[in-house]
């Protein structure tokens, strides 16, 4: 929970700092961002059901 409530912060901070020199936030579009995210955890999770399920001996 401490790691998320840093990542708020620091993401907070961040904003702040590129709206003040009017620059663009560094973030993608709200959706594409979001399925980026859910393509990376999905990917992360399938990797490691074949390892255990082709890869590993029981």
């Amino acid at each position: 929970m401490q790691e998320v409530i840093l990542a708020l912060i620091a993401g907070f901070a961040v904003g702040i700092f590129f709206s003040f020199l009017k620059l663009p936030i560094p973030a993608p579009p709200v959706l594409s961002g979001i399925m980026g995210i859910v393509g990376v955890y999905l990917g992360g999770i399938t990797y490691l059901w074949i390892i255990e399920r082709f890869f590993t001996q029981s």
